[in-house]
């Protein structure tokens, strides 16, 4: 039989439990505030004593009505938040057990997909889903056999707070640790998420996958184009992340392709800035134009990249004198458009320069003595003070070996200063 006391706590749960049942949606909300106050942090021991040992009775209740509003958003963060309250609690596994019996996962991720919801409801349910994520590997395969890892790709892309896709970030990373079966659908994902147009997202993405790669192994060859086109970023974290990865990845066999790759930016189809050139000034479509703007960006960001990588492994240097990066950075050089472009290529040739004797030759041999002690002296100081003086016209042979017209190869940011007479 049960005592007086045990009595008159299954009465209140009972009479709790009843008014649940009764209540309007306005008055359900104010319940869920009382229960969110009341019992954050607790463990499920003291959640079962809250609700006479029946809180089970309450989550049932809370899922249901999760599952028949979710769509119109209506109280969907207290009852995210009261859930999460069920879930988070410590020695409450049966409560992870009993939601996802319900199709709790399916329901958060089909949350994150709908437009109509707020952002901060999307973040709850990011929030829960990390919590069944991180209980162990067979939650972890239940999120990506129902298609999770592509509705949370594509909420990172599509979100618009950094708060959002940082919690998003965090759900990911957990992802694609300790799930070997699923490792590479997340790693895809990531790869997949490089050229969407959010600078945080691509940032957020090439973070994990420095990570994510080291747990996969093999790089998978869609990471080469995919890194190298997010160089043409004007964002210089979302540039700085891609430089990074493009290091590590030069552990793996995608490297000679990567080199190859990076070499060919420094020489943009030229029919680009042709096609650009060739409008009439008084033609709108010269006023906004991207492309041949990102073009650039890409070129200097691809110089710079080339710098950062033989100036760590001598190794790399060679094996990017053998696919001609000197010719490519007299190219980018030549680059009359983009100053940026000028001073990184600039910057790095002098590095092979002075490292190689042959390079040095080389571009002695071809630039004649006069530019080349001129191009030597000034140094590092030709990134702080540019000047718009065009020294090519003077010096035809620089333009030789870029294999461009002297006109087009104008060293405005050079900082070069007066030729000496």
């Amino acid at each position: 039989m049960t005592s007086t006391k045990e009595q008159a706590a299954i009465s209140r749960l009972m009479g709790f439990l009843q008014e649940w049942d009764n209540a309007s949606k306005a008055a359900r909300s104010h319940m869920l505030d009382n229960f969110i106050k009341a019992n954050q942090g607790k463990t499920g021991p003291e959640l079962e004593l809250e609700f006479s040992q029946g809180a089970s009775l309450f989550l049932a209740r809370l899922t249901s009505w999760l599952r028949l509003t979710y769509m119109y958003g209506i109280y969907l963060d207290q009852q995210l938040k009261s859930i999460g309250i069920f879930l988070s609690a410590a020695s409450s596994h049966r409560y992870l057990i009993e939601f996802l019996e319900v199709g709790g996962v399916l329901t958060l991720l089909e949350i994150l997909g709908l437009k109509q919801l707020k952002e901060e409801d999307k973040r709850e349910s990011i929030k829960l889903l990390q919590l069944v994520a991180n209980t162990g590997r067979k939650y972890k395969e239940l999120i990506c056999e129902s298609y999770g890892v592509r509705s949370i790709a594509e909420f990172l892309a599509n979100s618009k707070s950094e708060e959002t896709q940082e919690q998003v970030q965090i759900l990911l990373d957990s992802l694609g640790h300790g799930n070997p079966k699923y490792q590479n659908q997340v790693y895809k994902g990531l790869i997949a998420l490089l050229p969407c147009t959010s600078p945080k997202a691509q940032q957020l993405s090439l973070q994990t996958l420095r990570t994510v790669q080291a747990i996969v192994g093999a790089a998978h060859p869609g990471i080469v184009d995919a890194v190298l086109g997010v160089l043409s970023s004007m964002h210089l974290e979302v540039q700085y992340e891609a430089i990074q990865l493009i290091k590590d990845l030069m552990a793996y066999e995608v490297r000679p392709v990567l080199l190859k790759g990076l070499v060919e930016l420094l020489k943009p189809p030229g029919k680009e800035t042709a096609k650009v050139k060739g409008k009439a000034p008084e033609d709108p479509a010269t006023l906004h134009l991207p492309e041949p703007l990102s073009v650039y960006i890409q070129q200097a960001a691809a110089a710079k990249t080339i710098g950062v990588l033989a100036k760590d492994s001598t190794k790399l240097a060679e094996e990017m004198i053998q696919l001609r990066v000197v010719h490519g950075l007299m190219c980018a050089m030549g680059n009359q458009d983009h100053t940026t472009c000028q001073r990184q290529a600039s910057i790095t040739l002098e590095y092979f320069v002075r490292t190689f004797p042959i390079v040095e030759q080389h571009v002695r041999k071809a630039t004649g003595e006069t530019l080349f002690q001129l191009f030597m002296r000034q140094g590092r100081a030709r990134t702080q003070s540019p000047t718009t003086t065009n020294y090519a016209v003077e010096f035809p042979a620089f333009g030789e070996i870029a294999g461009v017209s002297t006109p087009a190869v104008q060293w405005m940011s050079l900082t070069l200063g007066k030729p000496p007479s």
